[in-house]
């Protein structure tokens, strides 16, 4: 076992090595230049796009009568799916390990790549919606092992099946049991609640969301995820309220440092600039998931017949984890002095919290860490069910489910070094066969979203705002 560790810490710090950041940013800073920044640009209208796909009723009848009804949930319902597993722990523990290890400039560097990533997670949700399929049940089924397999042609089909496969394994570890063993830790340390009944009640509230098939986890992700997201927010806001005078310098040292190497003081050890990148790319990637193929599985069951749509309220995913939550995290560690003392991860988001709102701060964060961990859960199993479904047909989806069930109390109580680690390097893995399919696929994106603002592509009846 202790060779296989080390095995798989060398494979680890290859995979999220420099090597593989550089090729994360280098594919999106391309995505973006070849879009010529529309993700940017058309955010606005993204949102506008959320807000009206929501259930096809009232405000999103107009959408809905144009995009027919292709797919199991609605355009908003596929957002927070997708959303439901990446806001997560990478919001709360994330933003805080990389301010530990690579000071406040790496906060400046998570922005950055979110910046590029809304192009990479844009062009992926296109390219789900363009090749996906119908399975043998009627459901749509898509995502990179799909547009790999019909986008790039059955010579390439050999590179679908090793993203599903690392997909499948890499769900049971970052989207269940790290998951389950974060929420029973925090509610062990913060309420005395032991880890086995944390892991059992976690068990039952997911499988009875899982077992019920993506309409099921959508249904449940497009109410709990906005209210979650919103009473967190509202949390930091409190919170930077309390600390105002300390907000303008907490960016100061955010831009500051994203240039400037940061001394040791306190607790902290201090950090090079590199650090400051380093960690802050790779702690945004962990965050919000751009590049690595999860959130185009969920977008590739959306109601909708227009691949450009379904991209522009997919790459709000990007733009809503980092830009909004992310930036609440770190602006609440920063305008405390907690983090200069040393302490890092999930605890120091929750002193930092503390320090403002004394005796609150620690239970908000712990709350906030179960719920979100909880909807990580749930979308997750999704993206495992899919990838094992690509392997091994559709039987096999109800099996996957159990097992996934089942393994959520064994997390709640494992020591999960040995599996953190297998789980985060096949995390990593995941994004080199689609950052292949990207890159070959590329021209695709381009075409379709040239023709979809030129007016090419415009379903009888729409009208495009140029202007938004």
């Amino acid at each position: 076992m202790e060779m296989l560790t080390n095995l798989l810490g060398a494979i680890n710090g290859v995979v999220w090595g420099p090597l593989m950041l550089v090729l994360l940013l280098g594919v999106g800073i391309y995505l973006q230049l070849g879009l010529k920044l529309m993700p940017i640009r058309k955010l606005g209208m993204g949102f506008k796009l959320m807000w009206a796909g929501r259930e096809p009723k009232a405000s999103a009848d107009k959408i809905a009568s144009k995009d027919g009804d292709e797919g199991e949930i609605s355009p908003f319902d596929a957002l927070m799916t997708a959303l439901s597993a990446t806001i997560g722990t990478g919001n709360i523990a994330g933003v805080a390990t990389a301010i530990a290890l690579g000071g406040p400039g790496a906060v400046f560097w998570m922005w950055i790549t979110a910046l590029v990533g809304m192009a990479t997670k844009f062009a992926e949700a296109v390219l789900a919606v363009r090749y996906r399929e119908t399975d043998s049940t009627g459901f749509h089924v898509g995502g990179p092992m799909f547009y790999i397999k019909n986008g790039l042609g059955k010579k390439w089909l050999w590179l679908g099946g090793v993203f599903a496969f690392f997909g499948a394994v890499a769900a049971f570890g970052i989207g269940n049991t790290v998951q389950s063993n974060s929420v029973a830790d925090a509610m062990d340390i913060t309420f005395g609640v032991p880890h086995w009944l944390t892991g059992i009640i976690i068990m039952v509230l997911a499988g009875a969301v899982i077992l019920g098939g993506i309409k099921r986890i959508a249904k449940v992700a497009g109410k709990l995820v906005p209210i979650m997201g919103i009473a967190y927010v509202v949390a930091g806001l409190l919170v930077l309220i309390i600390n105002a005078d300390q907000i303008g310098e907490a960016f100061g040292l955010i831009f500051y440092y994203a240039f400037n190497p940061v001394a040791a003081a306190g607790g902290f050890a201090g950090a090079a600039v590199m650090a400051a990148i380093r960690f802050g790319v790779a702690r945004g990637i962990f965050s919000n998931e751009a590049g690595l193929g999860s959130a185009p599985i969920a977008h590739a069951a959306a109601k909708t017949k227009n691949p450009v749509r379904q991209g522009l309220i997919a790459m709000l995913g990007t733009f809503i984890d980092t830009i909004i939550v992310c930036t609440i995290t770190a602006l609440v560690i920063l305008t405390s002095t907690v983090w200069m003392e040393g302490e890092a991860g999930a605890s120091l988001t929750a002193l930092s919290f503390d320090a403002a709102l004394p005796g609150y701060g620690n239970q908000i964060v712990a709350v906030a860490l179960a719920i979100f961990a909880f909807t990580t859960i749930l979308g997750w199993s999704f993206y495992g069910e899919k990838c094992c479904q690509f392997l091994f047909g559709t039987g096999s989806i109800m099996i996957y489910r159990v097992l996934f069930v089942l393994a959520i109390p064994l997390g709640a109580i494992a020591q999960l070094t040995f599996i953190w680690l297998m789980a985060d390097t096949f995390n990593a893995m995941m994004a080199i066969p689609n950052l292949i399919a990207l890159a070959l696929l590329s021209p695709v994106v381009f075409k379709l979203t040239k023709d979809y603002f030129d007016g090419k592509d415009v379903l009888p009846g729409e009208e495009l705002d140029h202007d938004q």
